[in-house]
């Protein structure tokens, strides 16, 4: 409403503007969520947040950890192995590092616990939700994703297309046009940032799979022959954001295209 808000703010001023705002024809206007939405879009918003920490504190144990020459490989391997090592070798570190780097294991640990649990609560809602399970049939759209997306978009035809909800997502170029020339950019990221960073994800793992010349994921590999990695895992994303509106929208269950059938 602040494009029809006029000089100076006020409450008379600032409840004309959201009269004026819900009054035009093309206002685009949120859906209501229910209750049990609300609940499982909290448990998502929860497990991003413990997720991140997590993050936060391995990197933190990476970085206290090679002060003392204790290396190791990037991902979940490569931290049990950090810390086994550090277990081998923490009688040559200093106590006051010792007890630190203790304190940062403890609450990774912690942590794991609680994603665990959220985890097994978002599985069992969506093992009990309909719309839920017809998502996980699409590829690169696991319980996690498929979950997420029933609470976010309770009405699918909120959307006029599956391009307005990719589009809502941040996954649609950005338009930069003057003088009768358009002009595309890069995606505008604008939206809902967790749902469009959990399709880049999933889409991602489903390039994994293209690259070992699956037939099923052919259009993935055609286009990776032309075009960077990183901007078909976002094209992959979009397509797939598409097809679970499609899928929404018209109360439909996933087919597998005839071709790669």
């Amino acid at each position: 409403m602040k494009a029809y808000g006029k000089r100076g703010k006020t409450d008379a001023g600032d409840g004309e503007a959201i009269c004026q705002a819900v009054t035009r024809p093309t206002m685009r206007l949120v859906a209501v969520k229910s209750m049990e939405q609300q609940g499982v879009l909290m448990l998502h918003k929860t497990r991003d947040l413990l997720v991140r920490q997590r993050t936060m504190l391995i990197n933190a144990l990476r970085g206290h950890l090679a002060e003392f020459g204790i290396i190791a490989a990037q991902g979940s391997a490569g931290v049990k192995t950090a810390i086994e090592a550090f277990h081998t070798a923490q009688n040559s570190v200093p106590a006051l590092a010792r007890r630190a780097l203790h304190g940062l294991i403890d609450q990774m640990r912690v942590l794991a616990k609680e994603i665990d649990k959220i985890e097994v609560q978002i599985l069992a809602w969506h093992k009990n939700n309909e719309a839920s399970r017809r998502l996980a049939a699409i590829p690169g759209i696991g319980p996690i994703t498929a979950s997420a997306i029933t609470a976010v978009m309770p009405d699918a035809t909120v959307f006029s297309s599956g391009r307005s909800f990719a589009a809502w997502l941040g996954l649609t170029p950005r338009s930069h046009s003057s003088g009768g020339k358009d002009k595309l950019v890069g995606i505008s990221k604008q939206g809902e940032g967790y749902l469009r960073r959990l399709l880049v994800i999933g889409a991602t793992a489903v390039i994994r799979r293209a690259r070992q010349d699956n037939a099923s994921k052919s259009w993935a590999a055609k286009l990776l022959t032309r075009k960077p990695a990183r901007l078909v895992f976002v094209a992959l994303a979009n397509k797939t954001a598409r097809i679970a509106w499609a899928l929404l929208a018209r109360n439909e269950i996933y087919a597998v295209p005839a071709r790669a059938a």
